[in-house]
């Protein structure tokens, strides 16, 4: 099974920082990176950046708008092979979101979602 995992923080919090507090924090991120890659189950991790678009239908149109700032942002997505929700929870639990004792402080935190594909099932949408 695949799951799609997104992490979110407190960008509020975390702007709160200088540059330096926030480099120090993100220094201890790399070791559990290291564990969480090794278990050779990561098939895509990408970091988020700020900008974020909105795209909704309305009154029959595609309208694309600026999101309102909230404090809550995506910061990471990934998607891991496990066979259960259980399996993916013990992986996703090596990534720095939850490993990173300062990360609490930042109100880092992490989603794990059961995904499938929706290639060859197009006449189904």
């Amino acid at each position: 099974m695949k799951f799609l995992c997104v992490g979110y923080y407190n960008a509020v919090k975390m702007d709160r920082k200088s540059k330096e507090e926030i480099d120090a924090v993100m220094s201890k991120c790399g070791p559990h990176l290291s564990d969480f890659y090794s278990t050779g189950q990561v098939m895509l991790d990408v970091g988020v950046e700020q900008g974020v678009k909105q795209m909704r239908r309305s009154g029959g149109q595609v309208v694309v708008d600026d999101t309102h700032e909230r404090a809550e942002q995506i910061g990471s997505v990934f998607i891991i092979g496990a066979e259960d929700l259980e399996d993916a929870i013990r992986i996703a639990s090596l990534h720095p979101s939850v490993q990173v004792e300062e990360g609490e402080e930042f109100g880092w935190r992490l989603e794990v979602h059961p995904i499938h594909s929706y290639k060859g099932k197009m006449d189904e949408c």
